[in-house]
């Protein structure tokens, strides 16, 4: 294989792991974090109740 094979080679590859990349990036910002709600007042007050 000529050097100018090699280059092109390379520079396929290049491109391969750019576009990769950008998909699998993209699909980490789409993803959805979800968080546990807070407890309630009131359940917050019945278990300081309970310590006393």
């Amino acid at each position: 294989m000529s050097i100018f094979g090699w280059v092109v080679f390379a520079i396929i590859v290049v491109i391969f792991i750019l576009i990769f990349t950008l998909v699998v990036t993209k699909k980490g910002y789409e993803y959805k974090h979800t968080v546990d709600p807070l407890p309630q007042d009131d359940d917050r007050n019945k278990e300081k109740d309970e310590t006393k």
